[in-house]
């Protein structure tokens, strides 16, 4: 699930493209002005920022400046949000790093088809495509995990984990790392928190004869093999 985090200081229109986005699968963050965006950066890094051009005190093209300039934010997709429609602002917007740029009013639409857009352009595996390994079907699009027609039960955090280990097959990752992919840059949890969702993911596998596909790497982290499904198949 794509973490999407809105800067607006307009509450009405805050609210309704986050009712909107999380219609559409997203985990949404909202922040009013600048400090309480750099606050939410601070603590986890989203996917994407949907960032208002008008501010109160810092505006929101300082503030994707500054983004830009760091090298932990550098490539944060940024949709801009605004009422200038002055192609002097357009281009002032995607200077500063904006990705893409939307000019108020616009459609919810529209807003979602930039959004899957500018998604799809810097994490396209992470989208709509399906991925198959040993017999074993996830979509993200669906949000279902399948073997065959028997249609697993996963929970969303062993859907995203699962996902990660599914695109990237026979590579071995450490928990550090797991933290970092799956449950988001700078997020300030116990690295065997990952060893409970491997568990769950596993046990989640079983009832269609895949839990032997996560297997761990004493002293290293975790793997996706190929080789035990082909065997168990």
């Amino acid at each position: 699930m794509s973490r999407v985090l809105v800067v607006e200081d307009e509450m009405a229109i805050a609210e309704l493209i986050a009712l909107n986005l999380r219609h559409s699968g997203f985990d949404v963050v909202v922040a009013h002005n600048a400090d309480d965006a750099q606050s939410e950066i601070d603590k986890v890094l989203p996917d994407l920022v949907l960032l208002d051009w008008m501010l109160p005190g810092q505006s929101g093209l300082a503030l994707a400046k500054r983004w830009r300039s760091a090298s932990r934010t550098r490539d944060l997709p940024i949709i801009m949000l605004t009422a200038r429609a002055e192609e002097v602002d357009k281009v002032a917007g995607l200077d500063a790093g904006a990705d893409d740029y939307l000019t108020k009013p616009f459609s919810t639409h529209e807003l979602m088809a930039r959004v899957r857009a500018v998604l799809r352009r810097k994490a396209p595996q992470a989208l709509d495509a399906a991925v198959e390994v040993a017999g074993l079907r996830l979509d993200p699009a669906t949000r279902r995990v399948c073997r065959g027609d028997q249609e697993i039960k996963i929970g969303p955090t062993e859907f995203k984990l699962l996902h990660f280990f599914m695109t990237h097959p026979e590579r071995v990752h450490s928990r550090a790392q797991l933290l970092d992919r799956v449950w988001g840059d700078h997020v300030f949890i116990e690295e065997r928190t990952v060893d409970v969702h491997v568990k769950r993911l596993r046990e989640a596998l079983s009832p269609v004869q895949r839990s032997q596909l996560i297997e761990t790497v004493r002293g290293a982290g975790y793997r996706l093999t190929q080789q035990v499904a082909d065997v168990a198949a």
